[in-house]
């Protein structure tokens, strides 16, 4: 594998300087032999009393970051999403065109991003600057070195009572090392086996204890490359109707006027792949390869990251910590090209004087024109930071403990976008006219300029840079006070008090040229941007009952102030674990959550755009056509919205329940079996625009104009009159302004086992697994509609079920892991059936040449399977739920230096 080109940004080459120095002290330094205690209690998450066990009474799952490595993810994103508990389908950095290209995040038990808390050491971080969809806020997993990740705990279910809003399908709590002696350096490559898309990382984590400070760090540096669409055989050509690149059209009659030798003499476009196509009304230039040019199914992405953290004892009884978390993550994309449509910030046609009838020109312009498909990339340059403060100790005389801390996070995301400039049409057209008695403009155009081949010069002559700045913030203070309040015949009454006063603010600012007529457009692009306060206070007690009976309860009052208003919610929990023997734990927890509207939600300016791709299902149905010979299908690029928010959402209310088992009988085997149970009310939303077109057809079909769900729906959908000269009928544009949604809710059962066989000659064998299945995921818009499955629509992406089961063997300096990843079925592209489970094996070893060096192969997707599905067309995958990568093999390097 070739490892090159792995640049250092001026951050990254100070931090090597300052911590290969760090490296050579540690190297002299030899650790003393018990200067480590091992803890006798952990704090885990969805509690903040510290207890022996992690068993508790709701299920905590726990990725180690040793793990991470073996089981073969490819960063802790990766861990995370595969995990069996994240049912949700998310589009993420690699889901093509998206509004955060160069985010990922995940979704617990398919309730969205915007439901799971994410947590950094137990504190929050800043959301990411753009909203996720459009819509929601959400936290991005891309910034996180996974080498200096010591645990990952999920807990799935309500946790408001601990950790207030936002905790209601779950919280993922990533806990970093506090502790290292040396210093790492590791090495990792990876390619792919059909090709491209290939990735650099260089890792150098480590620590020194001073005496009374400990020090730990991480550099970690990423390079991954593009993949391409044409690098893959089976998306490399469109197949179906080719898309329009040259034509003109008299929008009268709706016939193409003949361009003559147009099309052979730009034959060499697209890779030699333009060509005249005729059609019943004329003829037009067209590619079947121009979707395949313009696609990066994985985005390209260079980032740096740094951590740093702190621990000094102050005395016997007070401990100070300081941490620090920099990130700078580059990214690029693309996902459709350049293209002109006459007149398109207007009507999209104009009056043409010399044929004396409205024609629309189209012309879309290829990689040869502009000087490569790489001119017309989407770029983002985004910087994370954090940095938590504070002290924790004994309280003196109490025998109580403290922790006061101070945590902030700081987001700033810059984009730049690819934009025709106002003089497109000029250029095409000559001058304007002026317009006639309707307003459409006239011109006297030469077509030959329309056929006429760009040079890159004439390109950039026309078409600039959008700029948009994005930032987000958090603060947050607390005080967190644990102890023992007073003694039971069954042992000692702990509490945990909390208090928190916390702000946020984020900022979107689009470039203000759009609205000042520099680009081809009309749309307004106003600054969304606001603010919201909050304090909390929260109590929670450990009782136990009986010798094997213990309880915990919790309850905590959250006040928001946004917008003008003050929104308060008070919400509890109990949980019971009781052990009729030993070797058994009963466990079953009940709680209530919230979640405070989305700052997006409420805040948000009018804001415009358009979907990756539309299919209008009212048109295919009055054509008489299935989805998958209809020509309003999956039409890219799709219909315009227009998103605007609401200052008068109410927050969320949730409940959630579980009742679970676990049985370990020895250290070497356990299984554990838990329900859960989540019901929000008041769920703010907006619809996705593709049930708004189905429920729009169903709806105009039937003929029913007047219940909740069409009433509302209809008047979101605004079409162009069936008179009009241009696109009578079509879809014109779609309203998406968020409300508060009925109800929903949403069950399911986890199972989770793990046996270890310890042998004398062939070491130790550990299998392991984890199964998550959805049983329902009801919902409903509005209190008068009828409750649906949504497991059962098919428009619905969500995984049923998943199970991960892994077996690893070490012996000698050996440590060899195979892991399997079965994917449950979800609906194919075409939504009119479920595609078969999927398994996908990944293969890692791991070699100890000796104290210090360890080398690793790893094989994700041993089988080389891609997951094919033609029913939507182009691409030809399930997009967001199977990627199109295929086999990766992977080479990690890793020496340590010092003790």
């Amino acid at each position: 594998m070739k490892i090159t080109n792995l640049k250092l940004t001026p951050l990254a080459a100070a931090a090597i300087t300052l911590l290969c120095g760090s490296a050579q002290q540690a190297q002299a330094q030899t650790a003393s032999a018990g200067e480590q205690a091992t803890p006798t209690s952990v704090v885990v998450t969805g509690s903040r009393i510290a207890r022996a066990s992690v068993e508790g009474p709701s299920a905590v799952v726990v990725i180690t970051g040793e793990e991470i490595t073996k089981q073969g993810y490819k960063n802790l994103f990766d861990a995370l999403n595969n995990q069996a508990q994240n049912s949700g389908f998310t589009t993420g950095a690699d889901f093509g065109n998206t509004h955060t290209p160069s985010a990922n995040t995940i979704s617990l038990r398919g309730l969205g991003p915007n439901h799971t808390l994410i947590l950094l050491n137990g504190r929050r971080l800043a959301d990411f600057p753009t909203a996720y969809e459009g819509a929601i806020n959400f936290t991005n997993l891309a910034n996180i070195p996974s080498s200096i990740v010591e645990r990952v705990e999920i807990l799935s279910g309500g946790a408001s009572a601990v950790y207030g809003s936002d905790a209601i399908a779950g919280v993922v709590n990533i806990i970093l090392k506090k502790k290292a002696d040396g210093v790492d350096v590791n090495l990792k490559a990876g390619t792919t086996s059909r090709g491209g898309g290939g990735d650099r990382r260089l890792q150098i984590s480590g620590g020194r204890s001073f005496d009374k400070l400990n020090t730990v760090f991480s550099l970690e540096l990423l390079d991954r490359e593009p993949l391409w669409s044409n690098q893959r055989d089976f998306m490399a050509v469109r197949e179906g109707t080719p898309t329009n690149t040259l034509s003109r059209k008299n929008v009268n009659t709706g016939n193409f006027h003949d361009l003559g030798d147009a099309c052979n003499a730009l034959g060499d476009l697209f890779g030699g792949s333009q060509f005249k196509h005729t059609v019943k009304k004329g003829s037009y230039c067209a590619s079947n390869k121009v979707s395949p040019t313009y696609w990066t199914t994985q985005t390209k992405n260079r980032s740096t990251n740094l951590f740093g953290s702190a621990n000094y004892a102050l005395s016997p009884s007070t401990d100070l910590f300081a941490e620090f978390l920099l990130g700078q993550n580059k990214t690029a994309n693309n996902t459709r090209g350049p293209t002109w449509t006459s007149s398109s910030a207007d009507n999209s046609y104009f009056f043409n004087k010399n044929s004396g009838v409205y024609e629309a020109w189209t012309k879309y312009i290829s990689p040869e024109e502009m000087g490569g498909v790489k001119r017309y990339n989407r770029t983002w340059d985004d910087q994370a930071s954090s940095v938590s403060l504070g002290a924790k100790g004994d309280i003196p005389g109490t025998g109580w403990r403290y922790e006061a801390g101070y945590s902030a996070s700081f987001y700033k995301s810059e984009g730049h976008v690819q934009r025709a400039l106002a003089n497109i049409d000029s250029f095409f057209l000559g001058p304007k006219l002026g317009v006639d008695k309707d307003g459409i403009a006239i011109y006297a155009p030469n077509q030959a300029r329309l056929a006429q081949r760009l040079t890159p010069e004439e390109f950039n002559s026309i078409t600039g840079q959008a700029d948009s700045d994005d930032t987000s913030r958090n603060q947050t203070l607390s005080l967190v006070a644990t102890g023992e309040l007073f003694a039971l015949p069954a042992g000692p009454v702990k509490l945990a008090t909390i208090a928190e006063a916390g702000h946020q603010r984020f900022a979107n600012k689009p470039d203000p040229r759009i609205n000042q007529g520099v680009f081809n457009t009309l749309a307004k692009s106003d600054i969304t941007e606001g603010s919201r306060r909050r304090y909390a206070l929260g109590v929670e007690a450990s009782v136990p009952l009986l010798k094997d009976l213990n309880s915990t309860l919790a309850g905590r009052y959250d006040r928001y102030n946004f917008a003008g208003r003050n929104e308060g919610k008070l919400t509890y929990n109990a949980g019971i674990e009781w052990r009729p023997v030993k070797p058994l734990l009963v466990r079953g927890n009940y709680a209530t959550s919230f979640r405070a509207p989305d700052m997006n939600y409420i805040f948000k300016a009018r804001g415009t755009g358009y979907y990756a791709s539309s299919t209008d299902y009212y048109r295919c149905a009055q054509a008489g056509k299935s989805i998958e010979t209809c020509e309003f299908a999956n039409v890219s690029p799709g219909s315009d919205y227009i998103q605007t928010g609401s200052k008068d959402l109410r927050s969320e209310k949730g409940k959630s329940y579980g009742l679970g088992a676990v049985w370990s009988p020895s250290a070497d085997f356990d299984v554990s079996v838990d329900y859960w149970n989540i019901k929000i009310d008041d769920l703010v939303t907006n619809l996705s625009a593709d049930t708004l077109l189905r429920d729009e057809a169903a709806c105009r079909v039937k003929g029913d104009l007047t219940s909740p769900t069409c009433l509302d729906t209809i008047g979101r959908i605004q079409r162009y009159p069936l008179t009009a000269l241009n696109k009578p009928g079509e879809i014109r544009e779609i309203r998406v302004n968020p409300i508060n949604a009925a109800y929903q809710d949403a069950d399911g059962i986890d199972l989770s086992a793990r046996y270890a066989l310890r042998t004398a000659d062939w070491g130790k064998f550990t299998l392991k697994g984890n199964y998550s299945k959805s049983f329902s995921k009801n919902s409903r818009q509005f209190a008068g509609d009828v409750l649906k499955d949504e497991l059962d629509d098919l428009s619905n992406q969500d995984w049923r079920d998943k199970l991960n089961a892994s077996l690893n063997w070490n012996v000698g300096n050996w440590s060899n892991t195979v892991f399997a990843q079965r994917y449950g079925k979800v609906p194919n592209s075409g939504q009119t059936a479920f595609l078969s489970p999927t398994t996908l094996v990944n293969l890692s070893s791991v070699y100890k040449v000796n104290e210090r060096a360890t080398v690793s192969v790893a094989v994700n997707n041993v089988n080389n399977r891609i997951k094919r599905d033609t029913t939507g067309g182009w691409p030809n995958y399930p997009v967001g739920n199977y990627s199109p990568v295929g086999r990766q093999i992977w080479l990690e390097l890793n020496y340590h230096f010092g003790s």
